[in-house]
């Protein structure tokens, strides 16, 4: 009984108490702070971006596309090729898949789109994994790549741009 005179027993559960309280005020405001620095920092979503920026008018018979608009347009004289996927030449267990897009200097022409993409297709195939290693092995990649859509196209594309490019 001189313990619970003494007050002892009684110290330790008002202390418990308090740093309860504490802990569960401090959760709280790192609760809100952090709420609120997100607010702050995170970007706009999507929705009200898009109802923020005008809509382009679709013509006649179009299907109005969602979300934002694709640069690789026949209008805007680029044409995207479809993902090129292949195995390397060696070690032949290495598959790369890169997708590419073509500026037109006029007008896009789909059929030669698609045979430049199938020349890309055949010249993947020779290539091994030591030639395009590091970043000098794939600019030597993209130049000769460069080079044979320039052989193949006549002068008719300005460039060809590399979307991806992954080798697993």
């Amino acid at each position: 009984m001189e313990e619970a005179a003494d007050g002892a027993p009684e110290k330790k559960k008002g202390s418990m108490v308090i740093t309860i309280v504490a802990i569960a005020i401090v959760t709280l405001v790192g609760a809100g702070a952090g709420w609120v620095l997100g607010g702050m920092i995170a970007p706009k979503a999507p929705v009200e971006a898009a109802a923020a920026a005008p809509a382009p008018a679709a013509a006649h018979g179009e299907k109005k596309e969602e979300g934002l608009p694709h640069i690789a347009t026949a209008a805007a004289g680029v044409v995207q090729l479809e993902p090129i996927t292949t195995n390397l030449a060696y070690p032949s267990d290495s598959w790369i898949r890169l997708e590419v897009a073509l500026a037109f200097n006029g007008p896009p022409e789909l059929a030669m789109a698609e045979d430049i993409h199938q020349d890309i297709l055949g010249y993947m195939r020779t290539v091994s994994l030591q030639q395009i290693e590091g970043p000098r092995g794939f600019q030597y990649l993209k130049d000769d790549i460069q080079e044979r859509v320039d052989l193949r196209s006549q002068g008719k594309v300005s460039k060809v741009m590399f979307r991806t490019f992954v080798i697993e």
